[in-house]
């Protein structure tokens, strides 16, 4: 990968050999792996059985996980973030790994309504749980820094899942925690 950087800064016209240029490609080619690194990321790893029986039937929800993720258009940031919720149905998951979730579908390349149903997705598989809610709130800088150039547009995506798409009262329960 640090080949490839170094090819883009010549491409650009500048001297990768100048001084603060020089280890440019291998900083950019480990940034590129950490920010990619969901690919590398199993959920059998991230959940390490951290599934817990419990009689708890009411809603479990996690406000505002920080999201950052690459556009797969574009190579550049979208940084947002994250709700989810679900109903429990004989297990509840570890909090820690609703956020750990959140961060492998998001180390990828994507684009935010994918990741949004892929996290939901995850969730009602690895839970089993009776409904799950995901939404996402981000800001694309394919769309702040280039294109268009609008600094305060927001993108929202939501998935629901089982009990949240088919029962309009634990929707607008979600819906009013979230307050988007």
């Amino acid at each position: 990968m640090q080949e490839y950087f170094k090819k883009i800064i010549e491409s650009l016209g500048e001297d990768p050999n100048r001084e603060g240029l020089r280890d440019t490609p291998k900083r950019a080619a480990k940034a590129m792996e950490f920010l990619t690194q969901g690919y590398h990321q199993s959920i059998e790893q991230i959940v390490n059985g951290a599934l817990f029986q419990s009689d708890n039937e009411e809603m479990i929800l996690v406000k505002n996980i920080e999201l950052y993720s690459l556009c797969e258009h574009h190579l550049l940031p979208f940084i947002g973030k994250c709700h989810v919720a679900y109903l429990p149905h004989g297990k509840i998951i570890g909090l820690s790994k609703l956020a750990r979730i959140v961060d492998m579908h998001a180390r990828r390349l994507q684009v935010q309504e994918n990741l949004t149903r892929e996290i939901a997705q995850t969730i009602l598989d690895v839970s089993k749980a009776a409904g799950v809610g995901v939404i996402i709130e981000a800001q694309h800088l394919c769309m702040m820094m280039r294109g268009v150039e609008k600094q305060n547009s927001v993108m929202c995506t939501s998935v629901m899942l089982g009990s949240f798409r088919e029962d309009a009262r634990t929707r607008a329960e979600f819906l009013s925690l979230v307050k988007v």
